[in-house]
Formats: C-alpha cells, sequence, structure tokens
C-alpha cells in the first residue's frame, strides 16, 4: 500500500505565504506526476498545479505567479510555495500521486488527506 501525508496547512493572512508538503510513503517503485487539488466550501475540487516526471510543471490561472510546485524524488515528497495569498485561496488542499509499484503494475492515483489552508483578510 501507499500513503501521502500532506502538512503545512494553518491560517494565514492575505498577503502571506504557506508552504504545503506531502510525503509519499508504502511499496513505492516509481512516482510519475504529482499534483495538488483544493476544494473549497460549496465548490467542485479543482486542479491546482502538476509536476512530471521529468519537472515540467503547469498551473491554474488563479494561481500562476504565486504558487510554485516542486518535488525531492529521493525522499518521495512533492511541495507547493504559495505566496501572495488571497482568501479565495481558502480550501481544503489535497496532494496526489500516480504510483508505480513494480515494475510490472501499471500507475495508480493515490490520494492524501488533505490540509486546511485558511487566508484571513
Amino acid at each position: 500500500q501507499v500513503q501521502l501525508v500532506e502538512s503545512g496547512g494553518g491560517l494565514v493572512q492575505a498577503g502571506g505565504s504557506l508552504r504545503l508538503s506531502c510525503a509519499a510513503s508504502g511499496s513505492i517503485f516509481s512516482i510519475n506526476h504529482m499534483d495538488w487539488y483544493r476544494q473549497a466550501p460549496g465548490k467542485q475540487r479543482e486542479l491546482v498545479a502538476v509536476i512530471s516526471s521529468g519537472g515540467s510543471t503547469n498551473y491554474a490561472d488563479a494561481v500562476k505567479g504565486r504558487f510554485t510546485i516542486s518535488r525531492d524524488d529521493a525522499k518521495n515528497t512533492v511541495y507547493l510555495q504559495m505566496n501572495s495569498l488571497k482568501p479565495e485561496d481558502t480550501a481544503v488542499y489535497y496532494c496526489t500521486a500516480d504510483v508505480r509499484v513494480s515494475i510490472l503494475s501499471s500507475p495508480l492515483r493515490y490520494w492524501g488527506q488533505g490540509t486546511q489552508v485558511t487566508v484571513s483578510s
């Protein structure tokens, strides 16, 4: 089994910064792309940022220029640096990872439990 554990959420004032971390553990052969999603109250879950196994990144328009996704493959960890936070960034943030557990297996998507980010105005 594979587990993803997020950390780094909390309460911050508008204009502030937070850094989220998500560590994958368990039976891992390799990890393809790793993503961050978020879900605000009463809204659908949305994709925030993606990082490929090669390090290519993509961002939602709402966070471009403010958020940076990165990964440390030695630690099986993905990060989300969030700067210039706005109240509309308030949400539960989830990480995902497409993981192969063996050389013969196809990638499966795993989700973290989520971490709350609250931005006060």
